[in-house]
């Protein structure tokens, strides 16, 4: 869920779920992104694209899995988007490059790799006074270089990314938490779904599947790529590809815990 305007998210959830659960709420709400084509009335934000070659600091290892090269998917330029993430936001790890395994190989070799749902994605930081750009080696693919715009967003959770003890609900009318929300809520989701984001929360609606927690608390969202015909990648039917992070990793700026997961219908 997503909204421009924070009070008017205070408002509704308010209204939905009385004072007392809309507070609790709008308690999980984390600063996020929209990711657009940059345009003259919207320019790049700082390094920020899709595509491209990567950007590395001299000597980095281009990633692999299997002996197979990693795709570059986008750079994030954390220093740009640092104004409004804030405190969401613990170190300043410069530049991130978002990898992943989609070689242009005939299917039965890419096969042969056995990935799980979990393998085949890494996040590489680089200081942005040292980076180079770093083009990918065959049969890694290259995806046109897109600058991007990134519009700052409030982004609520999605109903299954919420557990029950997060909320205060009526448990004689609802089966749970996500049963409270998809009533009340419904209509208001501001659903990101088909949308490259960044930050805040993943939209996960269309598979269900939950943001994971551990002690720390709820993972953390760092890109959401959708289906994309100009750049000529795609995920399935219906497929989203996210990068998540253990929320301790997170803070401590150790991006070898992301995660690259992909769902689809």
């Amino acid at each position: 869920m997503k909204f421009d305007d924070p009070a008017e998210m205070h408002r509704i959830c308010a209204e939905r779920l009385g004072e007392e659960t809309g507070r609790q709420f709008t308690a999980m709400a984390r600063r996020g992104f929209e990711l657009d084509r940059a345009t003259d009335g919207a320019p790049a934000t700082g390094q920020c694209r899709l595509g491209g070659p990567a950007l590395l600091e001299p000597g980095t290892p281009w990633p692999e899995f299997g002996g197979m090269p990693l795709s570059l998917h986008a750079v994030l330029d954390t220093g740009a988007l640092a104004p409004w993430l804030g405190d969401e936001l613990p170190t300043r790890p410069g530049l991130l490059n978002f990898f992943y395994l989609d070689p242009d190989v005939p299917y039965e070799e890419y096969r042969k790799l056995n990935l799980s749902e979990r393998d085949g994605g890494c996040v590489i930081p680089a200081d942005p006074a040292r980076a180079v750009e770093t083009a990918a080696p065959a049969p890694a693919r290259s995806y046109p270089a897109t600058p991007v715009h990134a519009a700052g967003v409030t982004m609520l959770p999605d109903c299954w990314d919420v557990e029950d003890e997060d909320l205060s609900y009526d448990k004689d009318e609802h089966w749970g938490a996500p049963s409270l929300l998809l009533q009340k809520m419904d209509g208001v989701d501001g659903n990101t779904a088909g949308g490259h984001c960044a930050f805040g929360w993943p939209d996960t609606s269309y598979a269900i599947y939950a943001t994971e927690r551990d002690a720390d608390g709820p993972e953390i969202h760092l890109l959401q790529l959708a289906e994309d015909g100009d750049l000529g990648w795609g995920w399935g039917d219906a497929g989203t590809m996210y990068f998540m992070i253990p929320a301790g990793a997170f803070a401590a700026g150790d991006f070898s815990k992301a995660e690259a997961r992909m769902r689809c219908c």
